[in-house]
């Protein structure tokens, strides 16, 4: 039983990952599912990276791997941003997390990769996916009549290291990508000036 939980209120872990890009809309669901009421049933602790900060939370920008890694092992549920990384430690600690994908079109990312990663994961029964914000409203409140829902046997640490490779790689693909924008785009311009 995770530590809090021992205590009497279950905790929530939210986490939006290390990206630059910020994931404010993640951060507005889970603090209006905490002013309805969610707040007087459980501790929450959101790691918001450049999110603005929720009001009905505990917030830290970073964690420290083994920071993040207690408050996932603590918590009865982990809601995280769709990054294979996150989502792999996530089932390698045996839990099964709400994942809400960052959304390109919203500025949450580059691309939808977390949409396409995430969607798979849920067909094979390793995530629970929250595309809308019923869906995570009703997730959460799942925590207290489910609680075992949350949970897993974990994966094979081979399989989260691969997925976590993979992970990275996409991240620094995407990151070219950019810089290569930015570098023709910035060509173009001195083009255009020096005409």
């Amino acid at each position: 039983m995770p530590a809090r939980e021992a205590a009497g209120r279950p905790s929530v872990f939210i986490t939006v990952g290390t990206d630059h890009h910020p994931f404010h809309r993640l951060i507005e669901w889970v603090d209006a599912w905490l002013e309805s009421g969610g707040r007087f049933r459980v501790d929450c602790l959101i790691q918001l990276g450049t999110s603005n900060p929720a009001r009905f939370a505990e917030c830290r920008d970073y964690l420290l791997a083994p920071e993040m890694q207690a408050a996932m092992r603590d918590a009865a549920a982990v809601v995280c941003h769709g990054g294979p990384g996150t989502i792999m430690e996530c089932r390698s600690l045996g839990l099964l997390p709400i994942v809400v994908p960052r959304q390109a079109r919203l500025g949450e990312h580059v691309d939808d990769h977390q949409i396409r990663f995430a969607r798979r994961m849920a067909t094979t029964g390793g995530i629970h996916l929250a595309e809308t914000e019923a869906q995570l409203y009703e997730l959460l409140e799942r925590v207290f009549v489910d609680p075992a829902a949350f949970r897993s046997e974990g994966v094979a640490p081979q399989l989260t290291a691969t997925v976590r490779r993979f992970g990275e790689l996409v991240d620094s693909l995407v990151a070219g990508v950019g810089e290569s924008r930015r570098s023709r785009n910035r060509r173009r311009r001195q083009h255009a000036e020096g005409m």
